[in-house]
């Protein structure tokens, strides 16, 4: 194996698994294999034929045990990763499990995956119960266990199999994947990126999973399983990437590539994970952090800094007069929690210069006075040194000229003045 500076060897592990449970109240009445066969017509002919193949081998098994025999699953991570208390109750009720698992080598398709996923889901469907995915240690309904499944052409939404948890540290938030060994690759981190960007750098680490899976599995493509494989140091994100693994390939046009350089960071402890690490290209002044705020500039550009400062004409006049009487109102929706899930609040506001106010863009992370935001610089500022990406901002409600609502794509509500300064004209009231 060639070991240049330019590629990281990943080792690749010799077989990988897969484990769904069902839990029932009672012993099914039905057998995997009939629950299977009500799939016919439903499932794309690849996975339907893939299910029903493995279940006929010694690749996959399906075992009925009694609760007491598996080791209990915590109820508190299950919370955490999105169980509700109406499926938790369903598993505290079961008196059994069927325990659905499979093992399959490392490449692509992962066949052990798919297979596993599509049985345990038929057979929930027959039980009127749930699947659990016992590596992400998700809770699935049956219809949402087959949407995630490949079509007809094989393709699947990464978001559907790979979640990106996060908690905060002393340097920002550490965000983390849980999905990618499904596939045999080590998971991704990344350490040190801004409160700000909760939303946008996960869907960019979405991305950067789905372009270096792709890389992985290239590396597999072989009738050999190889010890390694070569990934790139210097992995190249695009918006299409992050398109792609949430599924909406049309949503997102081309964008400037970001780079973030790939270290292996080892566990040092036997119990602990391994992870590739995503960090700033080598040599980059400054915090990770700025860069990786820039990075998710370059990647949702929907909302940019203004420095050509506001042009006079009915246009924008217009345009501030519509976002300034919405403020109330989406003040309040923000402090209710009802913005739509996976969504960021900014505004823009002018910030004093000496040859007249910038414009800028901060995410809002606290509203209680109505006359006060207190927000996040999603910008660094020509006119003050100190105002840069990132850094703590406090905004007189008084000079917000425009508000957005944004999600992984951009902006889903709001943006008038951008849209003037970009289009020429405001978007529909």
């Amino acid at each position: 194996m060639l070991i240049t500076d330019d590629f990281l060897p990943v080792p690749v592990p010799e077989s990988l698994s897969a484990t769904y449970l069902v839990p029932t109240a009672g012993l099914p009445s039905k057998t995997a294999r009939t629950a299977v066969q009500a799939l016919a017509g439903r499932l794309a002919e690849p996975v339907y034929g893939l299910a029903r193949q493995m279940l006929d081998s010694p690749l996959m098994s399906v075992d009925i045990r009694p609760v007491g025999e598996f080791p209990e699953l915590p109820p508190d991570l299950l919370t955490a990763f999105g169980a509700s208390e109406a499926q938790l109750d369903r598993l505290a009720a079961a008196t059994h499990l069927v325990v659905v698992q499979a093992d399959y080598r490392p490449g692509w398709p992962p066949a052990h995956e798919w297979a596993a996923r599509a049985v345990a889901a038929a057979v929930a469907e027959t039980v009127g119960g749930d699947v659990v995915d016992v590596f992400g240690l998700q809770f699935l309904d049956p219809a949402a266990a087959l949407r995630s499944l490949p079509d007809e052409q094989g393709r699947v939404r990464l978001v559907d199999w790979v979640l990106v948890p996060y908690s905060s540290d002393a340097e920002g938030l550490w965000f983390t994947t849980k999905g990618l060994r499904r596939f045999g690759l080590l998971e991704l981190q990344a350490q040190g990126v801004p409160d700000h960007l909760t939303r946008a750098w996960g869907a960019v680490m979405t991305g950067a999973a789905r372009r270096l899976l792709r890389d992985w599995t290239d590396g597999l493509a072989g009738e050999e399983v190889p010890a390694f494989v070569q990934l790139p140091v210097l992995a190249t994100v695009t918006g299409h990437d992050i398109a792609v693994a949430y599924g909406n390939p049309e949503q997102h046009g081309a964008t400037a590539p970001v780079l973030l350089r790939l270290e292996l960071d080892p566990a040092t402890d036997l119990e602990a994970d391994s992870f590739l690490s995503l960090r700033p290209p080598a040599g980059h002044p400054g915090p990770a952090g700025r860069y990786f705020a820039n990075a998710c500039a370059t990647l949702f550009s929907g909302i940019q800094p203004d420095v050509r400062y506001a042009r006079s004409g009915d246009a924008m006049s217009r345009a501030i007069t519509t976002a300034r009487a919405g403020l109330a109102g989406i003040r309040a929706r923000f402090r209710a929690g009802r913005l739509p899930p996976e969504t960021q609040l900014v505004v823009k506001y002018g910030l004093p210069g000496d040859d007249g106010p910038e414009y800028l863009w901060a995410g809002v992370t606290d509203w209680d006075s109505p006359d006060r935001i207190v927000g996040a610089s999603a910008n660094d500022a020509s006119s003050d040194p100190t105002v840069r990406i990132g850094s703590p901002v406090v905004v007189e409600t008084a000079d917000v000229v425009d508000w957005a609502v944004l999600d992984a794509g951009g902006v889903i509500e709001g943006g008038w003045t951008q849209a003037v300064l970009d289009a020429g004209q405001p978007p529909p009231h």
